[in-house]
């Protein structure tokens, strides 16, 4: 017998199951994370696209879904998250950072860990499970993200079924299935974050 995790599961079937789904379709990622965990699992979604929001809802209409709502996000990507919201009737959960992130505005040393990173762990309290929508091309540091994973640093099942996906594959799916698209990307924004540490990376109209 394997060594189990805490989230009930075993070392050895999580290898197994990233390596099964490796070609396996996302939605079939997704149902099992759903069938799996239910409703020990979470979605966290940045809402630079809602591909693994209408993944996730055909799968289960009533999924958490998390937002990181840091204080600094872009007017439209706020707006953004209310279409989404309402297009599927979200269980949608925006979490924001606690008081001793006052001290530390975006760009700032420890941004990230008190508007993030933290707030994040506190909504994963209690659950076995969170997805997301991190693709292996967003950087160069997830270039081996595996679909299915233990996050040590959490104690939980990490799910990335959009894993093996590229920036085409989001856009083809987006135009496929009729989907809302995030406003800054027609404006050269195709990686949005937070908005005094965001600029275009590809041809588009200025912000200006």
């Amino acid at each position: 017998m394997g060594a189990s995790l805490d989230a009930g599961i075993e070392v050895e079937e999580l290898a197994a199951l990233a390596a099964g789904f490796e070609t396996a379709p996302a939605g079939k990622v997704v149902r099992w994370a759903i069938e799996r965990f239910g409703r020990d699992l979470s979605l966290a979604c940045s809402f630079q696209d809602c591909v693994i929001v209408d993944l996730a809802v055909q799968a289960d209409p009533g999924i958490e879904v998390l937002f990181l709502d840091t204080g600094f996000h872009f007017p439209e990507t706020l707006a953004y998250v209310e279409e989404v919201r309402a297009r599927y009737d979200l269980n949608l959960r925006v979490v924001t950072p606690g008081p001793e992130a006052d001290a530390w505005p975006c760009g700032t040393e420890r941004c990230c860990a008190l508007r993030k990173v933290a707030p994040l762990g506190r909504a994963l309290q209690g659950r076995r499970a969170w997805m997301t929508g991190l693709k292996r091309s967003d950087a160069a540091t997830r270039a081996a993200a595996p679909i299915v994973e233990w996050d040590e640093v959490r104690g939980l099942v990490k799910v990335n079924p959009l894993a093996t996906w590229t920036d085409d594959d989001i856009a083809h799916y987006q135009a496929d299935h009729g989907l809302p698209v995030h406003p800054l990307v027609s404006r050269g924004y195709l990686s949005i974050g937070c908005a005094p540490t965001t600029r275009p990376v590809a041809p588009g109209p200025s912000l200006a």
